[in-house]
């Protein structure tokens, strides 16, 4: 985690560096004052992340990372394969490091291969270890097989941490690849599928370790080849042109990432296996989405070249939670319980009319909402920020 100051409650030390030097915090209806270091921290658009180790942690708690039976889908189908294969070559030439999540039986790892990438294949069931280690030891050394799961890297709660569990830090050192500055991008793509029954958890986790520079992009610009339910693909792509599935997942991940959908394939086209490695029964199968869409997440180069920064992303997050809580309340409404700015000179900024709904504002509007308060000069206190939201921001 980030620590840049002390005596500052948890979820208020990512905000610690806002321009401003104080914020207001609302505690049971009361305000208060909180007087925090004074420290401007824009301009870092070509920063080396630097993550201070956590210390004192206990045993592992988090019931999230803890081994259970879970279904996963795997891609089995050489069709689905060659055409992820394409997607992911692009104009590249062959040689490209590739980080697969979770392979399973090894079809794409295969065709990866074939297409002359270098693999690092991440398996978190033992399973499919064997088969493939046994492949491993045929190509060449372009294929390494380690026991984790990406998707549950850097654990929040984490105490001593055992494979498939990791951090990012054991990864990559390992893999020997070090911090890339945020614009030069990243050696290496990532290709999986998310796990079925926790989409939109992970989808969370991937975000704020975007917004605040840690786990994966703590070490670059990682772009993140994954397949996902139709369903989550269509809330994650939306804007005020389909307001019933537009929320605060789709401003933050188009607000940091360039998101583009490579293909939409049948569920029909994948297998799924329990946590012991067997099939699934096709009755369970059928639940699943019927189509599973292959999206590309490419974090933006220039995030972190205005307002924004990995020091108050937080403040970002909590903005857009208060807002689409009542998603079709006009944004004026809101205003008052963000920030003592004036609403009314607040929409005039963001050149928006009095009766604009939230569910009518597009993403590049609430970032253009948040310079605009984080950004005032005639305001000791920016934001209004309610302790009772910790929990929801958690």
């Amino acid at each position: 985690m980030w620590v840049p100051g002390a005596g500052i409650p948890s979820r208020l030390t990512l905000s610690a560096f806002t321009r401003a030097g104080r914020f207001c915090v609302l505690n049971s209806g009361v305000a208060r004052w909180k007087d925090v270091p004074a420290e401007n921290c824009r301009g870092l658009y070509d920063f080396h992340p630097q993550l201070k180790p956590d210390v004192g942690f206990g045993k592992l708690s988090s019931r999230l990372y803890k081994s259970r039976s879970e279904t996963k889908r795997y891609v089995t189908s050489p069709r689905v394969a060659e055409t992820v294969v394409r997607m992911l070559r692009g104009k590249r030439k062959a040689g490209q490091l590739i980080l697969e999540c979770n392979p399973g039986p090894g079809v794409l790892t295969r065709a990866l291969l074939a297409s002359g990438a270098r693999v690092i294949a991440l398996e978190s069931d033992k399973h499919f270890l064997p088969g493939l280690k046994s492949l491993r030891d045929n190509v060449n050394g372009r294929l390494d097989v380690i026991y984790c799961d990406f998707f549950k890297l850097d654990p929040r709660n984490r105490g001593t941490v055992t494979p498939p569990v990791m951090t990012s830090d054991m990864l990559f050192q390992y893999l020997g690849i070090k911090a890339h500055p945020w614009k030069k991008g990243f050696p290496l793509k990532v290709v999986g599928i998310l796990p079925v029954k926790t989409e939109r958890n992970t989808l969370w986790k991937i975000l704020h370790d975007l917004y605040s520079c840690s786990s994966v992009y703590k070490y670059g610009r990682a772009e993140l080849n994954l397949f996902v339910s139709e369903k989550e693909c269509r809330k994650l792509t939306a804007n005020p042109q389909t307001p019933g599935l537009y929320q605060s997942l789709s401003v933050l991940g188009q607000t940091a990432c360039a998101i583009k959908v490579l293909c939409t394939e049948p569920s029909s086209s994948f297998d799924a296996y329990t946590a012991k490695g067997q099939l699934e029964r096709q009755r369970h199968r059928e639940s699943l989405e019927q189509n599973v869409c292959f999206i590309q997440l490419t974090p933006h180069r220039n995030l972190f070249t205005g307002t924004l920064t990995p020091f108050n992303y937080d403040v970002f997050f909590h903005m857009l939670r208060q807002c689409f809580m009542k998603r079709n309340a006009k944004l004026i409404d809101h205003l008052p319980s963000l920030s003592p700015i004036d609403a009314m000179y607040i929409l005039k900024q963001i050149k928006k009319p009095k009766d604009v709904r939230v569910v009518d504002m597009y993403p590049e509007d609430f970032q253009h909402l948040f310079e605009t308060i984080e950004c005032s000069k005639d305001d000791t206190c920016k934001w209004l920020y309610d302790e009772f939201m910790e929990d929801t921001l958690a």
